[in-house]
């Protein structure tokens, strides 16, 4: 009721922000009659005796669809995948793929499935603890949040190093991603964002934002935040100042920033690929995606959405002002998580339900 009040006072109010009030209603608002306003105030004390505080509603985050039995047969290869993948990035340095998997539990150890388009079983590199978010650098390492800080895994040799952030011990790390200078950023469930410059113990930068942090993007020295129940996204600059703050359909779920410098925004629950520039942070294109769009992955050709309610995955064409479909894939079951190798043209699939890595080379071309 408060929110339903604050609107028909506040009429600019609208689904981005923050978005300040236009001085034209600010005086339209000044010339109501005081008792008109007194009633208004006393209505809003009756319907709740919280703060106005400005701070955006949150509501139910997304979740992807719960994805149907197959009903052909996936494109590409498949191969099992043992645990349950939770994010891959892949590196062009190794031209290999990491996988972050779970194993029996969130909480229990995780560890990282590495794995190429060559017919060979995934090297597995087991963690010292959970982890929760996956970056990667390109260059032969992957960076996963933990609790206190991060891991950072040399893919080649399968070594393991903890870094640990001096004051921020019993901080749970939920997202991670790193910045084009090499600073590494970290997210937490309380909305802080801690920046660490390559080779300091300890955080530089640390800067606040509504909510929480569920997942970061890095575009350049720009980096994005998501908060799911909120569905905003946030740009923090490299000085660790917050930019703009855009809302981002009615339930984003995944980001990531793809080599033309945007940020891709699947609106699972509204059904949309959402298309962000990240300096200034704008939303410039929304397209309709149906059957529960969630998997993401950047190209240089092609953005690539799954939809887990169809099995299927999309490759679409972001040059023109609106998003063009130019190739689709049936894929394994539930699929969740998507990474593209932009060297070769190979699409991978994970399966979020035990189905397996699928791999499509040449993906851009279309079936063959």
């Amino acid at each position: 009721m408060r929110q339903l009040l604050l609107r028909r006072a506040a009429p600019w109010i609208s689904e981005s922000y923050p978005v300040p009030p236009h001085r034209k209603h600010r005086a339209h608002i000044v010339r109501r009659p005081v008792g008109g306003l007194l009633f208004l105030l006393t209505l809003v004390a009756g319907c709740s005796s919280k703060t106005l505080d400005g701070t955006p509603p949150t509501i139910e985050p997304a979740r992807p669809a719960v994805s149907p039995p197959l009903s052909q047969a996936a494109a590409g290869v498949v191969r099992p995948l043992d645990g349950k993948p939770q994010a891959a990035v892949f590196d062009s340095r190794t031209a290999q793929l990491a996988i972050l998997t779970y194993g029996s539990a969130p909480t229990a150890p995780a560890s990282i499935a590495v794995t190429g388009s060559q017919q060979t079983p995934p090297h597995v590199i087991d963690l010292p603890g959970p982890a929760t978010a996956l970056a990667g650098d390109g260059g032969g390492h992957a960076f996963l949040s933990t609790r206190g800080g991060y891991f950072v895994v040399d893919l080649s040799a399968g070594h393991v190093a903890g870094i640990g952030l001096s004051g921020a011990e019993n901080v749970d790390f939920t997202a991670i991603a790193r910045r084009a200078d090499g600073t590494v950023v970290l997210g937490t469930a309380d909305g802080t964002v801690y920046a660490q410059a390559p080779g300091r113990p300890t955080a530089g930068n640390r800067t606040k934002v509504f909510g929480r942090v569920d997942s970061l993007a890095a575009q350049g020295n720009t980096v994005a935040v998501l908060d799911r129940e909120r569905t905003s996204v946030t740009t923090i600059g490299d000085d660790g100042r917050v930019g703009q703050s855009l809302r981002a359909g009615q339930g984003a779920t995944t980001m990531v920033a793809d080599p033309a410098g945007r940020l891709l925004v699947t609106d699972t629950r509204g059904g949309k690929l959402l298309v962000f520039g990240a300096n200034p942070l704008i939303l410039r294109q929304a397209y309709p995606v149906p059957q529960s769009p969630y998997g993401l992955a950047g190209s240089r050709g092609l953005a690539w959405v799954s939809q887990t309610a169809a099995n299927l995955v999309i490759g679409y064409d972001l040059s023109t002002g609106i998003p063009v479909e130019k190739v689709r894939y049936p894929t394994v079951q539930q699929p969740n998580t998507l990474s593209f190798d932009d060297a070769a043209g190979t699409l991978y699939v994970m399966s979020g339900s035990g189905g397996g890595v699928q791999i499509i080379e040449h993906a851009a071309a279309g079936p063959h």
